[in-house]
């Protein structure tokens, strides 16, 4: 049984590349799964990186096969700007494609914004690991992980990560009842 969960949290974005400003993807993207992940522990790698489509896939593929990692969140370079390029590099680092996730992304932003049809999010899976790309902004982090995390530690599940508990108040985790195990009492 695995002890810990290995978490991957990229920010592609130019600008906090480079230092003109704070980049705040990354400290939600870990707030947001502070609460909600409460078994097993995370151990977070981070990467804050430029907008570059070589620069990602090889912090994804670092991530991935040299990390550990079993779970990846990218912030950033979804949207149609020639710069964002975040989707092609995952697509290109990817064993299999789940566009599940980005279809319910894209639905879960349109609540709140309708430039959400811009967005053009992808989720994949590479080796042991899945690979979810989300918005920029701290506000849509959360908003689109409320709406889709229920069902990604089943999906870590089924590629051979560890057992992911969340607390109920926060998101509960989908997993049939043949996947389920029993709290510890």
């Amino acid at each position: 049984m695995n002890s810990e969960l290995v978490v991957g949290v990229v920010s592609a974005s130019d600008r906090a590349a480079g230092g003109v400003y704070r980049d705040e993807g990354i400290p939600a993207l870990k707030a947001w799964l502070g609460k909600a992940i409460i078994a097993p522990a995370v151990r977070y790698e981070e990467r804050l990186i430029p907008d570059e489509q070589p620069v990602i896939e090889a912090a994804l593929v670092d991530l991935v096969d040299a990390k550990g990692c079993h779970l990846v969140l990218t912030t950033g370079g979804t949207g149609p700007a020639p710069r964002d390029v975040t989707p092609e590099a995952t697509l290109a680092v990817a064993d299999k494609v789940l566009p599940g996730f980005g279809e319910l992304m894209r639905a879960v932003s349109l609540k709140y914004v309708p430039t959400a049809i811009l967005s053009r999010q992808v989720a994949v899976v590479r080796r042991q690991a899945l690979i979810l790309n989300l918005p920029g902004q701290p506000k849509a982090i959360k908003e689109t992980l409320d709406g889709v995390f229920a069902a990604v530690p089943y999906c870590i599940d089924l590629i051979g990560g560890p057992y992911v508990e969340t607390d109920e108040a926060v998101v509960k985790a989908f997993r049939p009842k043949s996947a389920q195990r029993p709290r510890p009492a």
